[in-house]
C-alpha cells in the first residue's frame, strides 16, 4: 500500500463546504481532466467551478479543466479519479471547466503531458474523497475507520453499507485527511479497461461541441483579410463591392499586434463583419486591397541555401555536446558515412479550421473557442486590450484537431481586437485557405549525419542540425548519446519572418526520420543487422554510458525486441521488405516495423507494427487509437507533405495543391504495449516520429533507393 500526503504544493489541495439541498462539494487544485455518466441527474445540480460534486443520489460530477483536443483526456483522466474514489463508472458525469488559473494547474493540451502530469494529483483526488467517505461512515456507525471498505460508491461494514450520497452532506464537518492510501495497481478495476469516449454520443449525433458550433445572442461573424505574404503590410483597400454583399454589416481595419514595433512590420488587417459566415467570406472575396513590402520576403530557395551553409559551420555557439575525440575517430576509421536529410515547412491542416469568439464590453471580456493554451491566450488578450486579466473569462470548446496549431492564440487576438472595435460579440472564422495561407508552420530543417566505424563498431558520430526558428534542432542527450564514445552534436538556428511553431512531436517529427534512416544505411554499409546495431549502442549506454543521457536504454531495448518479434523482423514474409525504426520522445519509447511490397514497380506500405512503452495503460482502446493515429499521420506527411514559399507567399492554399494521405492508403497498424505498472507517460505524439523512418528503410529495402527528403513521393522511389 502506498501512503501519500494530500498536500502536494503550496496551494490547498482539498476543502469541503456544504451544498444547497445536501451533498458535498470538494474543491481541488490540480492539473487534470474528468468523467461522464449515464445515471439520471438529481433534481437540483449545484454551482460548480473547479469542483468535484457528490449529489445526494450518489452521482458524481467532475469539471474537466484541461482542453480536449481529441487525445481522449476527458475520458481517461476521470477514469483515474473514479478508480481511486471507488465509484461505479456509470455514476460519473464530466463537464468541461472554463479557464481558472487559480484553481487549476496546467490547463494546456500539448506535449503529450496531460496524463503524465495529472496522474499523481488525480489519484490523490479520488483517494482523498474516498477516505473522507470512510471517516464519515465510521462516525455514523461508531466504529474504527480502519475496518471499513468501499465498493462502487458505498462504504461497507460487513453486511451494512452507506452510499456516498447518504454520507455526502454529513461529511461537511469532517477534517480532510492529511495522508491517504492509494490502491495497489494490481487491484485496479477501471484503469486498464476500455471505456468509450464520454463525448461520443454528442459527436456522432452532431451536438454543438466544437468552436465552429459556438453561438451567442447577438453574435456576428468576421472574415479577416490578412497579408498575402509574410513581409508585406496593408497599403490601401476598396471595400465598396464588399459592402454590397447581402448580409455584410461593416468593413473595418483593426490592429492585433502585441508590440508597437510589430505594426511597422505587419500593419493592420481588414475584417468583414456579417450576419453569417457565408456573407463574411463572400464579402472578403469582394475586397480590393493593395499591399506593400514591409520587410524581407522569404523564399524556400533562400532558406535552402542558408541552411546548407549552416550545416558546414562549426563554432562554439552551435556546439551542444562533445564527447571523446571526434577527429581522431574519423582519422582512424575503417570507413565513414555522411548523409544529409531535409524537410520542408508544413501547415497543420486541422479538420476544424481556426475560429474563436470574443465579446468585449466596458466591464468584461468573454472568450470562447478551441484553444490548447487558454491561460496564455487570456494573458495575451489582456495585453492587447490593456485589461486586467481578472475581467477576462475563457470558455473552452472541444477541438477538431490541433497538432500544435491551437497553441498559438492569434485567432483569439483577432476576435478580441475586432470585438473591442465594433463592441459586439463576434466569432472570427477561418476558411481552409486562411488556415493554410496565414498559419503557423512546422519549421523547415536540414540535418547532416556523419559516422565512423572500425572493427565492426561505430566509433564516431557527428550530427549537425539547422532549422528555421527551431532553437535547438537536436536532442543531444537522447539516443544514441551514451552509447558511442566519440560523439559531437551541433545545432544552428535561422531566423525568418515566416511564422513557425510546434507541429505534432516538435523537432523530432523529422529528426527521427533522418536519424533512423541514417542508422539503417550505416548498418548496411557495415554489413550488420539494423536492429542489432541499435541494440549494441544501447547495451553500451546501459552498462557503461559515455556522459549524460536523458533516456532509459533498458526501456528502449525492450520496445526494440518486442517490435522485432511482433513484426517478424528476422523472418520476413515472401515479397515483403521490412524497415525498422525506434525513438524516444515525450517520455515514451516506441519501435516500429514497416512492411512494404511492390505493385507495378512502386512501393506500397501494407502494415506497420508498433511496440510501445508508455507505462501503465489507462484506457486501452483509446491508447491504441492514439498510436494508430500517430503512425498514419507520420506516414502521410513523410510520403506527401510539401509546402513552399515564394517571396513570402505560401504556394498552396487548399487540398488541391497540398496532398494528405487517403484512407485507402493507410496501412493496418498493429499495436503492442509493454506490460507495465509504471506511472504513465506521453501517448499522443510518440508514435509519429519513428513512422517515417521505418517507412523510408522499408522503401530502401524494396527498391534499392534511399530517400533523403520529405516528401518521399517527390523522389524516384520506384524499383531500380
Amino acid at each position: 500500500m502506498t501512503i501519500v500526503k494530500t498536500q502536494v504544493n503550496r496551494r490547498s489541495f482539498l476543502k469541503a463546504s456544504a451544498l444547497a439541498g445536501g451533498g458535498l462539494m470538494i474543491g481541488f487544485s490540480w492539473g487534470c481532466n474528468p468523467m461522464e455518466a449515464e445515471k439520471a441527474a438529481p433534481k437540483e445540480w449545484f454551482d460548480m467551478n473547479a469542483f468535484l460534486s457528490i449529489a445526494d443520489n450518489g452521482q458524481v460530477t467532475i469539471m474537466s479543466p484541461n482542453p480536449e483536443i481529441g487525445q481522449n483526456v476527458k475520458t481517461s483522466m476521470p477514469m483515474i479519479i473514479a478508480e481511486e474514489l471507488d465509484i461505479a463508472w456509470e455514476d460519473v458525469i464530466v463537464k468541461q471547466a472554463p479557464l481558472n488559473s487559480i484553481s487549476f494547474q496546467r490547463q494546456v493540451a500539448g506535449g503529450s503531458q496531460s496524463i503524465r502530469q495529472g496522474w499523481a494529483s488525480l489519484r490523490m483526488v479520488g483517494a482523498t474523497t474516498r477516505q473522507l467517505m470512510i471517516n464519515t461512515a465510521a462516525k455514523e456507525w461508531g466504529v474504527d475507520a480502519a475496518g471499513l471498505t468501499t465498493k462502487d460508491g458505498y462504504v461497507m461494514n460487513g453486511r451494512k453499507k452507506l452510499s456516498y450520497g447518504e454520507l455526502a452532506s454529513k461529511a461537511v464537518g469532517e477534517t480532510i485527511p492529511e495522508e491517504v492510501p492509494l490502491k495497489d495497481p494490481k487491484n485496479f478495476k477501471i484503469i486498464g479497461k476500455s471505456k468509450t469516449n464520454v463525448d461520443m454520443d454528442d459527436i456522432v449525433t452532431g451536438k454543438p461541441l466544437f468552436g465552429v458550433d459556438y453561438t451567442a445572442e447577438g453574435m456576428v461573424y468576421a472574415a479577416v483579410m490578412r497579408p498575402p505574404a509574410f513581409g508585406t503590410k496593408l497599403k490601401s483597400f476598396d471595400d465598396s463591392e464588399a459592402r454590397k454583399v447581402n448580409g455584410v454589416l461593416d468593413v473595418i481595419t483593426f490592429d492585433d499586434n502585441e508590440r508597437p514595433d510589430q505594426r511597422e512590420i505587419r500593419g493592420e488587417k481588414i475584417a468583414v463583419i456579417a450576419t453569417n459566415t457565408w456573407a463574411a467570406f463572400k464579402g472578403k472575396k469582394a475586397l480590393q486591397a493593395e499591399w506593400e513590402r514591409s520587410s524581407k520576403l522569404e523564399s524556400t530557395t533562400n532558406h535552402d541555401r542558408e541552411l546548407n551553409r549552416l550545416l558546414n559551420v562549426s563554432n562554439s555557439e552551435s556546439l551542444k555536446r562533445s564527447d571523446g575525440d571526434i577527429k581522431k575517430a574519423f582519422a582512424d576509421a575503417d570507413g565513414t558515412l555522411e548523409r544529409t536529410y531535409e524537410a520542408p515547412f508544413l501547415p497543420h491542416n486541422t479538420l476544424e479550421p481556426m475560429n474563436f469568439f470574443a465579446n468585449v464590453t466596458d466591464d468584461k471580456v468573454e472568450l470562447a473557442g478551441p484553444t490548447q493554451t487558454p491561460d496564455w491566450t487570456q494573458g495575451r488578450v489582456a495585453g492587447i486590450l490593456k485589461r486586467d486579466r481578472a475581467t477576462i473569462s475563457c470558455e473552452m470548446t472541444r477541438m477538431g484537431g490541433g497538432f500544435g496549431r491551437r497553441l498559438y492564440g492569434d485567432f483569439a487576438l483577432e476576435a478580441a481586437a475586432i470585438s473591442d472595435k465594433i463592441r459586439k460579440p463576434v466569432k472570427v472564422q477561418f476558411s481552409r485557405e486562411d488556415d493554410m495561407m496565414a498559419g503557423t508552420y512546422r519549421p523547415a530543417s536540414k540535418y547532416k549525419f556523419r559516422a565512423a566505424y572500425k572493427d565492426g563498431k561505430i566509433t564516431g558520430y557527428y550530427l549537425t542540425g539547422a532549422g528555421i526558428q527551431m532553437g535547438n534542432s537536436t536532442r543531444e542527450n537522447w539516443f544514441p548519446a551514451g552509447g558511442i564514445e566519440n560523439y559531437k552534436i551541433e545545432s544552428h538556428n535561422l531566423n525568418s519572418n515566416i511564422t513557425t511553431g510546434a507541429w505534432r512531436a516538435p523537432i523530432t517529427n523529422f529528426l527521427a526520420i533522418a536519424e533512423q534512416s541514417f542508422f539503417d544505411e550505416l548498418a548496411k554499409e557495415m554489413n550488420l543487422d539494423a536492429v542489432q546495431v541499435r541494440l549494441d549502442i544501447l547495451e553500451r549506454a546501459k552498462s557503461n554510458p559515455v556522459g549524460e543521457i536523458d533516456y532509459d536504454p533498458e526501456k528502449m531495448i525492450g520496445v526494440i525486441k518486442l517490435a522485432a518479434e511482433k513484426g517478424n523482423w528476422s523472418n520476413p514474409e515472401a515479397g515483403v521488405s521490412k524497415g525498422f525504426s525506434c525513438y524516444y520522445s515525450h517520455n515514451t519509447y516506441v519501435a516500429e516495423v514497416a512492411d512494404v511490397t511492390t505493385e507495378n514497380g512502386q512501393p506500397k506500405i501494407t502494415k506497420m507494427t508498433a511496440a510501445v512503452d508508455c507505462g501503465i495503460i489507462i484506457n486501452p482502446e483509446a491508447a491504441i487509437n492514439q498510436i494508430q493515429g500517430g503512425v498514419v499521420d507520420g506516414i502521410g506527411h513523410a510520403m506527401y507533405g510539401d509546402f513552399a514559399f515564394v517571396d513570402g507567399a505560401p504556394q498552396a492554399a487548399n487540398f488541391d495543391k497540398f496532398r494528405l494521405i487517403r484512407s485507402k492508403e493507410a496501412p493496418k497498424v498493429d499495436v503492442h504495449f509493454v506490460e507495465s505498472l509504471n506511472d504513465p507517460t506521453g501517448l499522443g505524439e510518440p508514435s509519429l516520429p519513428p513512422a517515417g523512418g521505418a517507412l523510408a528503410n522499408a522503401i530502401a529495402g524494396a527498391t534499392g533507393r534511399r530517400v533523403y527528403k520529405i516528401p518521399f513521393t517527390k523522389q524516384d522511389i520506384a524499383m531500380g
